[in-house]
């Protein structure tokens, strides 16, 4: 799993003290549900709004806790 990061994603990352790891237990582990432009997964405290893009790669466009 590729992850790519929009700014606004590392920005968030950044104030919340979320890890690529923690992400990526997020899209693989947490509840899905489909949106307009890709999906939000929801594990533990952390959600996670992304697109993903071909096989492996995963656009991330933002990470919050909630």
């Amino acid at each position: 799993m590729k992850l790519l990061l929009t700014k606004h994603a590392k920005e968030r990352m950044a104030e919340k003290a979320i890890t690529l790891d923690m992400i990526r237990e997020v899209i693989q582990k947490g509840a899905t549900v489909r949106q307009t432009d890709g999906s939000l997964a929801s594990y533990g405290y952390i959600k996670v709004a992304y697109k993903h893009i071909g096989e492996e790669y995963y656009k991330i466009k933002t990470v919050f806790v909630g």
